[in-house]
């Protein structure tokens, strides 16, 4: 018997139980106390968000205007999106909440 063969089954077999698991959500998870102060429209930039949330997803525009997307565990129900735009001077223009874009772990996002 050829010594790769038990191998090569063993590599197959672990990345057949990666392929099945369930992708997080897009984004950094933060906790409700971390939006709150963390992100303030009109005075909150790039660089507090950077340095109070971390890196996370983000979305360049041609504009300069860039938007980041966090990720907010609900209980039971999944994850809430908090979307942020920043404007091209590195300031927070906007925050956006959509609640519960996927249901509980294993569920795909809707």
């Amino acid at each position: 018997m050829n010594p790769a063969r038990p191998c090569l089954a063993l590599l197959a077999a672990l990345l057949g139980a990666c392929a099945g698991m369930p992708a997080p959500p897009p984004g950094t998870q933060v906790s409700a106390a971390q939006v709150a102060s963390a992100i303030r429209p009109g005075e909150s930039t790039r660089a507090s968000l950077l340095a109070s949330l971390g890196p996370t997803h983000k979305v360049r525009f041609d504009s300069g205007y860039e938007a980041w997307l966090y990720q907010l565990a609900v209980p039971g129900a999944g994850f809430d999106e908090i979307v942020v735009l920043l404007d091209a001077q590195g300031v927070v223009r906007k925050m956006r909440r959509r609640s519960h874009i996927s249901g509980p772990a294993g569920e795909p996002i809707r």
